[in-house]
């Protein structure tokens, strides 16, 4: 009697047990995303026992990896990310050039003239302070996440793609969002007279809080007597997570999909119709499954930005708006929905889009350059 549907699956589900890959060096089976055997182990090329992911060799690696490739992306689009920032906070001086290409370019112009190059990076620092452990902590908790929720190929979906995203991108933003309040203040200053340090920065968030005999989000002055009766935010760490509400409900999607995309459509480039044309042997270990050529890598990861930042930039608007609360305005905290209404006060439902073209501009090949550099850095470090 030939072999039933459900015999083939098993004999393949033995195989991968065995070898700890679907795909076979004979061309035999492919599997359509052949680095699966990373969710248990991972081969090194010489042919040693795999190395559990759980391992902290194989963490650290990871780590080293997506550190790196974070730190890659980010230097890549730094003055896009400085001019954005602007943008969507709605900076005094450079409001009016949002909303077009040639507003972009203007304000670089602008940027560039008064301050130079260093003006367009202004915030750098901070910035790759952050994104290493950032990137690090995503992209490893990633691996670990996944090896949980997707322990076999028969438990590999897309809904568990997307929640092993989805949390490993919260998991990372708690340990260094503070990091990423001090980037945005740095970077929404444009007075070239009066340049905030580091450690002044710090201790301006640290000490923020609501004056009294202030005004309430309306606009209408609020008499001391009734302030005195309201709760009043108290200074302190709590400042360094302002904004964090929404930034958690943007990474879910964000991140979620942006993981998701990117193995989506790395499964289609390896499909075995086109894998000659866009797959190409592992330097560190030919026999291992192969890897994605540079443009193929490049194209998965760029579509992953463009599909991710669409889904959640609603979300990252009212998040900057939130963060830059202590330094526009009378300082008080806004909530999500008081921050939603400002917005939608101002510039309709086009406002929860301002310099998303930007930002397509942006995260497209910061992405990319992040799935790039992590892929080739796993595979130089035999993980």
């Amino acid at each position: 009697m030939p072999p039933t549907v459900h015999d083939a699956a098993s004999i393949q589900s033995a195989e991968v047990e065995e070898n700890g890959s679907q795909y076979k060096a004979q061309g035999k089976t492919h599997s359509l995303r052949p680095s699966f055997d990373a969710t248990v182990a991972v081969r090194p090329a010489d042919g040693r026992r795999p190395k559990e992911k759980q391992s902290l060799d194989y963490v650290l690696r990871t780590g080293l990896a997506g550190g790196l490739a974070g730190c890659a992306a980010k230097t890549v689009v730094g003055p896009l990310d400085r001019v954005k920032i602007l943008f969507q906070a709605s900076n005094p001086q450079f409001a009016k050039y949002s909303g077009s290409w040639f507003g972009v370019v203007t304000a670089m112009r602008d940027i560039n003239r008064q301050d130079g190059m260093r003006g367009l990076f202004r915030g750098h620092s901070a910035t790759l302070l952050r994104i290493f452990p950032y990137a690090a902590i995503k992209f490893l908790a990633y691996e670990q996440v996944r090896a949980i929720l997707i322990p076999s190929p028969a438990k590999e979906t897309p809904l568990r793609r997307l929640l092993s995203g989805s949390l490993a991108g919260v998991t990372s933003v708690f340990f260094v969002y503070p990091l990423e309040v001090i980037r945005v203040r740095l970077a929404f200053e444009t007075n070239h007279h009066s340049r905030s340090s580091l450690s002044s920065i710090c201790s301006q968030i640290y000490h923020e809080h609501p004056p009294r005999g202030s005004t309430a989000a309306s606009g209408i002055p609020v008499a001391d007597a009734v302030i005195s009766q309201v709760p009043r935010p108290r200074s302190g760490l709590v400042n360094f997570y302002r904004g964090f509400s929404p930034t958690l409900l943007g990474m879910l999607p964000y991140a979620g999909i942006s993981f998701l995309t990117h193995d989506t459509a790395g499964d289609w480039l390896r499909l075995p119709v086109i894998a000659s044309y866009t797959t190409t042997p592992n330097p560190k270990n030919p026999s291992a499954p192969p890897i994605l050529k540079y443009w193929a890598e490049l194209l998965a990861g760029g579509s992953a930005g463009l599909v991710s930042q669409t889904a959640s930039y609603p979300l990252e608007v009212i998040r900057r708006r939130m963060q830059v609360g202590g330094a526009v305005g009378d300082g008080h905290r806004l909530g999500i929905a008081e921050t939603a209404r400002s917005i939608w006060r101002e510039r309709g439902f086009r406002g929860f889009f301002v310099g998303l073209g930007i930002g397509y501009f942006k995260v497209v090949p910061m992405a990319a350059v992040s799935f790039y550099v992590y892929e080739r850095g796993k595979a130089v470090l035999g993980v």
